[in-house]
């Protein structure tokens, strides 16, 4: 039996992974094929030419949910201390770094907002669980907008849910109502991501990278540069079986043919497609779908075969999917000294920052130092992102999207009124992810193929873009348990996939969360 993978992304190092450890394939018979290298998809992190550092996202971990993450992480060695799992490394760093935030929304009078209440009115409060309890059917297509009022979109809970899982009010009424659902337990503490955990370093150099390691020590092929361009699929007795491969590297073409046993591992769609970064000084570029063609082989194998999905559910409109990320490379440590003073939070214990005034409605946060693993010892790194870069700023006179990081950083400073010397020698890198919530857009459940799709043989599909009941998608565990459903079906493997903690039926967390509701 033969395996490939089709991108490189979580999913597919997480399957990888499950067809030797539970699978008991040999690892010289797995192959993954990338188009964009670094392996890993939409976790990367990486230091730029300049010394700079450049991060597309920041990925927030929870060892009360993520149960087919944890599962994986458990058997693979750490990137601090190969003596300990990726999972036990996790779990013992954020004993030490315990996250509390104390500045979780701060005004336009850069005062920290009282957030030991979440604003409700009681008709919010009653649109709130008419939603929560609505089955998945009756809500259909529905946006968020059709279920509550305009007033809940000002509440402080709004600005808490909405900055921490990067919701719009135009997106999924489903996809909503699944977050309130499998985060339940998050809601009575959303004001200080007590629940949050993080990996010692980004998710590139603390998963990837070991994760990676490991499954070349097995001998899994991991080929860079290759894009593959299309899958022969032959139906037979109604059954869908792939045949054949087509590959591009560089001008060549080849192809692969697959046997009666082999396996292929489709990574549909990417949140991270067509994603570009701009400079200090300069903008990203605007691309679309057209320039990066990421959609396209999706596209293609769904022509005529319903039960493969529907992308254009997801890729149709990027206004309604994009929004702009920046990585900022401090050279001193007035930045975060400032923040430390303001928030009353160590780097690496508050979590998220957001300006509930800002146009771009702007949030940042500051990662517990070193984050990368070859950062120097007086250089600091953060991030943040903006949700609505179309607009203009209230500090400079134009969009986010037309900003270089210097504007950004002077709409930062605005903000925070800070004075601009705190980021002498700073370097900021803005990047625009023109799809990055494009999983959240209203959809069919059909417009989804399922990880295995019925009339499948050989074919399966692991990504954010798949149909997973009660389980939320733009979340590392969804990639991770499409991949672990698909290889344990595929290789019918008896081991029982761990199940969907189901806080929403715990009558403690019933409690607490009608409690804080109506404080």
């Amino acid at each position: 039996m033969k395996a490939y993978f089709i991108g490189s992304g979580i999913g597919a190092l997480a399957g990888a992974a499950f067809l030797i450890r539970d699978g008991g394939i040999d690892g010289r018979d797995i192959t993954i094929f990338e188009k964009h290298l670094p392996f890993g998809g939409s976790l990367d992190g990486a230091a730029l030419p300049d010394g700079s550092y450049s991060l597309r996202g920041g990925r927030m971990l929870t060892t009360d949910h993520y149960e087919c993450t944890w599962d994986l992480l458990s058997t693979i060695p750490g990137a601090s201390d190969p003596t300990k799992t990726i999972r036990d490394e996790t779990i013992a760093f954020n004993k030490v770094h315990v996250a509390h935030s104390q500045a979780r929304l701060v005004d336009k009078n850069r005062h920290k907002v009282d957030v030991s209440t979440m604003g409700f009115t009681m008709q919010d409060r009653l649109e709130l669980v008419r939603l929560t309890e609505a089955s998945e059917d009756k809500l259909g297509k529905s946006r968020i907008t059709d279920w509550l009022s305009p007033p809940f979109f000002t509440t402080n809970f709004w600005y808490m849910w909405q900055t921490t899982f990067a919701f719009q009010p135009w997106h999924s009424a489903v996809e909503f109502k699944r977050y309130l659902h499998r985060f339940m337990n998050e809601f009575p503490r959303i004001e200080t991501l007590a629940g949050v955990k993080r990996t010692v370093f980004n998710q590139y150099d603390a998963i990837v990278k070991p994760l990676t390691t490991w499954l070349e020590d097995h001998g899994v092929k991991l080929v860079g540069g290759v894009d593959v361009t299309d899958i022969a699929i032959v139906t037979d007795a109604g059954k869908h079986c792939v045949k054949q491969l087509t590959l591009k590297e560089a001008d060549k073409i080849s192809t692969v043919d697959l046997g009666d046993r082999d396996l292929v591992f489709f990574q549909n769609g990417s949140m991270t497609d067509a994603t570009s970064l701009g400079t200090h000084d300069a903008p990203p570029s605007r691309l679309t779908k057209q320039d990066s063609q990421g959609w396209t082989l999706w596209e293609t194998i769904a022509a005529g075969r319903p039960e493969f999905g529907n992308p254009a559910s997801f890729n149709a409109s990027i206004p309604e999917s994009c929004w702009e990320s920046f990585t900022v490379t401090c050279r001193n440590p007035r930045f975060f000294d400032a923040m430390q003073a303001f928030s009353g939070n160590e780097a690496g214990t508050g979590g998220l920052i957001t300006f509930t005034e800002s146009n771009w409605l702007m949030s940042i946060v500051l990662y517990h130092q070193p984050h990368f693993l070859d950062q120097p010892g007086d250089v600091q790194v953060f991030w943040g992102y903006a949700l609505h870069p179309d607009r203009i700023g209230n500090f400079v006179p134009k969009a986010m999207a037309d900003c270089g990081g210097a504007d950004i950083l002077k709409e930062l400073c605005g903000h925070l009124n800070f004075d601009m010397s705190v980021f002498e020698n700073a370097t900021c890198v803005p990047c625009r992810l023109p799809y990055i919530t494009s999983m959240f857009m209203p959809r069919e459940k059909s417009d989804r193929p399922l990880p295995v799709p019925a009339n499948s043989k050989n074919l399966a599909f692991v990504s954010q873009f798949v149909e997973i009941p009660d389980d939320v998608v733009f979340t590392v565990e969804y990639s991770v348990r499409a991949a672990q459903m698909a290889v344990y079906q595929l290789l019918d493997i008896k081991r029982t996939i761990p199940p969907i903690t189901r806080h929403d039926k715990s009558f403690r967390v019933l409690l607490d969360t009608v409690e804080k509701a109506f404080a």
